[in-house]
Order: C-alpha cells, then sequence, then structure tokens
C-alpha cells in the first residue's frame, strides 16, 4: 500500500560527518535592558584600547551581550562585522568560559581593528577577567623518567 521508505545509503546520498553546530541559542544571550544594566551596575569591568568587557558572573551559563554603537562605526557593514567576530569567538570559547554575564562594549578602536587582532583583544580581556577556566592538562600520565616512578626508584 504504502511505499517503503528508502535510506540515504540505498538512494545514493552521501553522509556528511559534520561536527554538531556550535550554535548561539537565545540561552546565551544578554537580551533584557535590566540585565544590561544589572552588568553595568553590578559587575566588574576591564578594557583596552578597542573593546570593554563587563561581566557579572553567576552559575547560570555564560551569555554574551554585545553594545556596538554608531559612534565606533557608522556604518552597519562595520558595526554588524565587529559584532559578529565577536559572537563568534563567544562561541568558540564558550565550553571553557565560567558562568556568568558578558557585556562586550566596542570602542571606536574596534572599527579600525581587523578580525584577528579583535578576535585576540576579546581572548585578551576574558583572560583578564579570569573567565577562561583553565585548561586541562596535556596528559594523565607523568614522564617515563620521573622520579616518583616505580622504575625510576629501582634505578
Amino acid at each position: 500500500m504504502f511505499p517503503t521508505p528508502v535510506s540515504a545509503q540505498d538512494a545514493g546520498v552521501v553522509a556528511s560527518a559534520r561536527p554538531a553546530p556550535v550554535g548561539f541559542p537565545r540561552v546565551a544571550r544578554v537580551r533584557a535592558k535590566a540585565e544590561f544594566a544589572r552588568v553595568f551596575d553590578g559587575g566588574r569591568r576591564t578594557a583596552e584600547p578597542r573593546l570593554a568587557l563587563h561581566w557579572l558572573a553567576d552559575d547560570a551559563l555564560p551569555r554574551l551581550g554585545l553594545a556596538v554603537s554608531r559612534k565606533v562605526d557608522p556604518n552597519a557593514v562595520g558595526r554588524n562585522r565587529i559584532k559578529r567576530v565577536l559572537r563568534d569567538g563567544f562561541r568558540r570559547l564558550r565550553p571553557q568560559l565560567r558562568g556568568g554575564a558578558y557585556v562586550v562594549v566596542a570602542r571606536s578602536g574596534a572599527a579600525r581593528a581587523d578580525n584577528a587582532a579583535l578576535r585576540a583583544a576579546f581572548v585578551q580581556l576574558l583572560q583578564r577577567a579570569g573567565a577562561l577556566l583553565p585548561s586541562p592538562a596535556a596528559g594523565t600520565m607523568p614522564p617515563a623518567d620521573s622520579l616518583t616512578s616505580p622504575d625510576a626508584a629501582a634505578r
């Protein structure tokens, strides 16, 4: 009666092995005016010539808010580029970030900076804020020539 479903393999479609998408869901954004105000009023701040970072630590997932005014770049294309680079950096770093709300305010130097410089400035501010969790050690085994190994003690 009904045709049997055809699998992707039978249809000749090559299944792609793409990694899971790293999106920017609503729960990862600072959206409400009240939340921006709470971060600006009660949070801490660090800055550099291109960006300023305001953050308020809490137990929630890391959330990002962006403020890029027309004073930074009168062209919407330039403002959107700055926001796109910062959102991408946040998406990539989100698993390594401590919980809290992070609001990045672009300064006039951001319009003249290239994408790599913006990313580097963003990472530098997060490090200065202590927002990045320490990365795990490269390995779990001590070096073979370590003095704590049983073989070294027998020598």
